[in-house]
């Protein structure tokens, strides 16, 4: 391996080892369930896939061949996270978790009363 694609594959580990870093903060200093569930579901998706995408392109330069169970872990990541996210958020809303009192608009509302009144 060179020097150049260490440097590269670094940066890139450390950039998603950042993002996960930055989804704890947000975890923690986020007000609600909602906000929190953002920052969950985005910057830690994008954290994992980059930690994931170095080790795919260290091991690609090292031994030349691409690692297929890292392709899996990509691939399932980037497809299910967000998709939780979505879900979790929904059913926090469902359940009566509380907006924070900073909202400033809140879309299903708007769209269960659109609902109820075509029905």
């Amino acid at each position: 391996m060179t020097a150049i694609s260490d440097l590269i594959i670094g940066i890139i580990i450390l950039m998603g080892a950042l993002l996960t870093v930055v989804t704890m903060i947000g975890l923690i200093r986020l007000p609600d369930t909602y906000t929190r569930s953002h920052a969950a579901s985005k910057s830690a998706t994008l954290g994992v896939l980059l930690i994931l995408v170095g080790c795919l392109l260290f091991f690609w330069i090292r031994d030349g061949s691409i690692n297929g169970q890292l392709l899996l872990g990509i691939v399932f990541v980037f497809i299910t996270s967000p998709v939780a996210g979505h879900l979790l958020g929904r059913a926090a809303y469902y359940s009566g978790s509380p907006l924070w009192k900073g909202t400033v608009q809140d879309d299903l509302k708007e769209k269960q009363k659109k609902r109820s009144m075509s029905e």
